[in-house]
């Protein structure tokens, strides 16, 4: 009650200083109507939202239009400013709002042209999609038409009104996680940077896992320091997830069971929004987006199924040479073309408006002019552009999302599939006849030649796309023979099927433990499957310390810590040291061994690399060498110092005593709130912080920021939503998202499951909603509102 009224103080501090300079100041609750009855335009028969004592709703509507219809109703309710945040980030109209702080989104994905793309995809989806689509936004337009009270508070900070949901609205959301989840063009920019400092084997030993090696273009007189500089990081890859399958002979309900754990950067409100939905065509169960009317993850009537990045190749940068004698054209292997152009107007509120001419080649958006507009010509003409399979025209991935939330098996989950074209992804498949299967699915370009890792020259046309590999050449199995399905963004099949798909690979870690985890009982149950999610065993920490501790330390401190860690079993347990001591100890041990040779590129590429060290402790030694001094230095020298600093590092954060150190004071997890993270003290309660367990190579993942000097271990990405589902029994099925259900500050669905999650319990989404400690749920009804008939004429 106290947290509640100091919030509420404080925001109505700032709603009346907003009053005094033009806002309007709403006296009553902005929380949603839980309960009653609502009469709204455009349903076509009363549809029920009962919310659960965790704010999940139950719907049931008469038809699938009007479940959709309900669904946006509801997503606006709860999450209504994230929606429009969203959808202003895809649309490259944060500076409306926000000021010149966001030009940089802004002028990123007005580049990219990401509305646009959206509007075209909306002209390529079947009619079907298409009536989701306009259902789902009639939803969300009644409840903003009928709503009382104030808007969420982040309307009223930033003073502004909501515009109406169009579909393109939804679609656009689709194109931004399509970019988010696909890291090529960064890896390429960082590889180019690398290459004119190192040697072609020094690249290749920073990138061990790659399958293939290519000489890089000459990208003369361009930037692209600056260029990977002006990126906006937010919007760049953090995609990882796990998901194994598990069929009936390996289970002791005799069915299939199916975990799946995206991993995503954390934000408040969390991305994920749980709901059930029950129509006349069946039931879904699952994750949605608020945005979107479709069931991301989850289960119907029949399926279960999950999603992790695959990491596959799907953007190439292409060196392009502008015409020195004409700047609005440019080579190509068929000769000079004009540049595409056109103006994009960015409002930036508080300034004049920036206008910022884009321009397209053969291959795509020129993406270097984001460093001066059009100026971004170098002085002998080359430029950036983009080929990225997330900017087709034709994209139907709308319609794969409809279709799988339709599916009844493996024959139907495989036709829906075939339309998912972007981001590339693997799917795991279980259905209630106890197959299981894998999928993946997503237009990866077929080139010429090249192995996409290093920017190719647009002007040869050596390294054109030449269509798609068709999606029966991608990598998939159905019910194998071992009846256990297992990835962690690992690569997804053999070489030959696999080498089609990119070049470069997550590590093995995780898959590798779930593997181990598995094989310890040969028929599993929810519970155990459900607590392998929060496994947080470090392969990387058994791996390397059987190295590192071999070093004899320079001080008793430090054979202390390596006395600690030679006993310690590899968790990163966040109540114990070793995880901080092994932590500290490998991210100095990765400055020692490759900072010097890249020299100001170091903190770009600096992360802890296990993978990385391990080569140059064992094979490739000679990174232990100073270059800075030009000295031989030996490999277990280096080890102590890098303990040596690590102890210290933690001594000055922490204290002298090791009992005074623990992992999750250095590994929390944070998830901050764009907007009230920002205002103080409100953002004590917006942001959401708690000490984790796990790591970056952990099933229970938890990456941080290597080179955040102030808060190197924080948990900024990780399991954003959990579920395992239960083929046997789908309302036994058990899910959590990281937050909360709802995005409104006061409301207590806030943040509620976030300890929750830390902790790795679960809900159930069953049929019947379970009731509360007052035996009585909350159900709001939804009814068609009544259009008066036109009077009849008189007769004579």
């Amino acid at each position: 009650m106290l947290r509640k009224l100091f919030i509420a103080l404080v925001v109505l501090v700032v709603l009346v200083a907003g009053a005094a300079g033009g806002g309007f100041l709403y006296l009553r609750s902005g929380l949603p109507q839980a309960e009653g009855q609502v009469a709204l335009p455009g349903l076509q028969a009363p549809a029920t939202a009962t919310r659960d004592p965790n704010g999940v709703p139950y719907i049931v509507a008469a038809s699938a239009a009007d479940g959709f219809y309900a669904l946006g109703f509801v997503h606006a309710q709860d999450r209504l400013w994230q929606m429009d945040f969203q959808r202003r980030i895809g649309a490259g109209r944060l500076s409306e709002v926000m000021g010149s702080a966001s030009l940089g989104f802004d002028r990123y994905m007005r580049t990219l042209g990401l509305y646009q793309v959206a509007e075209r995809n909306l002209a390529a989806v079947s009619a079907e999609t298409r009536a989701a689509l306009d259902s789902y936004a009639a939803g969300v337009n009644a409840y903003m038409a009928s709503r009382k009270g104030p808007l969420p508070v982040e309307f009223l900070l930033l003073r502004y009104q909501p515009e109406p949901w169009r579909p393109v609205d939804s679609l656009v959301w689709g194109r931004m996680m399509a970019l988010q989840l696909s890291d090529n063009m960064r890896q390429e920019l960082m590889r180019a940077r690398l290459s004119r400092r190192l040697s072609p084997q020094q690249l290749a030993d920073l990138y061990p896992t790659t399958l293939r090696r290519e000489q890089p273009t000459t990208i003369a007189g361009l930037d692209i320091d600056r260029l990977w500089a002006a990126l906006p990081m937010d919007l760049m890859s953090t995609g990882a997830s796990n998901e194994w399958v598990v069929d009936g002979q390996r289970s002791q309900t005799g069915k299939p069971i199916l975990a799946n754990d995206p991993h995503l950067r954390y934000i408040m409100p969390n991305l994920w929004y749980l709901a059930r939905v029950t129509t006349p065509e069946g039931s879904l169960a699952g994750a949605t987006v608020p945005g979107i009317p479709f069931f991301i993850l989850g289960h119907n009537d029949f399926i279960a199924w999950g999603m992790t990045t695959t990491h596959g190749d799907t953007q190439d940068l292409f060196v392009e040479r502008v015409d020195p004698n004409d700047p609005a054209r440019y080579h190509t292997a068929d000769g000079v073309k004009s540049f595409t152009t056109r103006v994009e107007t960015i409002q930036v509120r508080g300034q004049a408006p920036e206008t910022l001419t884009v321009r397209e080649t053969v291959h795509g958006p020129v993406v270097s002019d984001i460093l001066t507009g059009t100026g971004g010509v170098a002085s002998n003409g080359d430029v950036l552009s983009l080929s990225f399979s997330g900017l087709a025209a034709d994209d139907r991935t709308a319609d794969a999302f409809l279709a799988i939330n339709r599916a009844k098996d493996w024959p139907g989950f495989l036709a829906a599939l075939a339309s998912f074209h972007s981001p590339l992804q693997n799917f795991a498949f279980a259905d209630q006849a106890g197959n299981i299967g894998f999928a993946v699915a997503g237009r990866v370009p077929q080139r010429r030649s090249g192995d996409g890792r290093l920017p190719a020259p647009g002007w040869s046309g050596t390294h054109e796309w030449a269509g798609w590999v068709p999606f029966d050449r991608l990598p998939r199995v159905f019910n194998p023979p071992g009846g256990l399905i297992v990835n962690a963004n690992n690569k997804p099949g053999p070489d030959a099927l696999a080498a089609p798909l990119g070049a470069d690979w997550e590590q093995t870690y995780r898959a590798r433990r779930i593997q181990d985890l598995l094989a310890i009982d040969p028929r599993q149950t929810v519970d155990g499957i459900q607590a392998m999610q929060t496994d947080s065993m470090s392969l990387p920490a058994r791996d390397l310390l059987a190295i590192l501790t071999q070093v004899e330390p320079h001080d008793d401190r430090g054979r202390r810590a390596v006395a600690m860690l030679k006993s310690w079993d590899g968790r990163m347990t966040r109540g114990r040291a070793e995880p901080l001591i092994f932590s500290a100890w490998l991210r100095e041990l990765n400055r020692l061994l490759y900072a010097d040779e890249l020299g100001p590129l170091f903190q770009d590429y600096w992360d802890l690399r296990p993978d990385v060290v391990e080569l140059m402790l064992t094979q490739r030694r000679q990174w232990c060498d100073d270059v800075a001094t030009n000295t031989a230095e030996t490999c277990e020298g280096r080890i102590a110092v890098a303990l040596e600093r690590a102890l210290e590092w933690i001594t000055q954060r922490y204290g002298a005593g090791t009992g005074n150190w623990r992992w999750g004071e250095a590994h929390v997890a944070r998830l901050p709130h764009p907007v009230l993270g920002k205002v103080w003290p409100v953002n004590r309660w917006a942001d959401l912080t708690i000490p984790a367990d796990g790591d970056n190579y952990t099933v229970n993942r938890a990456g941080s920021v290597t080179g955040d000097e102030e808060s190197p271990f924080a948990s900024v990405h990780g399991p954003s939503y959990r579920a395992v589902y239960d083929l046997a029994d789908l309302d036994n099925s058990r899910f959590m998202q990281a937050s909360g259900q709802s995005g409104h500050l006061l409301s207590p669905h806030y943040g509620d499951l976030n300890r929750r999650w830390r902790d790795g319990r679960t809900i159930r989404i069953p049929a019947e909603p379970a009731a509360g400690p007052k035996d009585r749920l909350p159900v709001l009804t939804l009814v068609p509102l009544a259009v008066p008939e036109a009077p009849q004429e008189k007769q004579p």
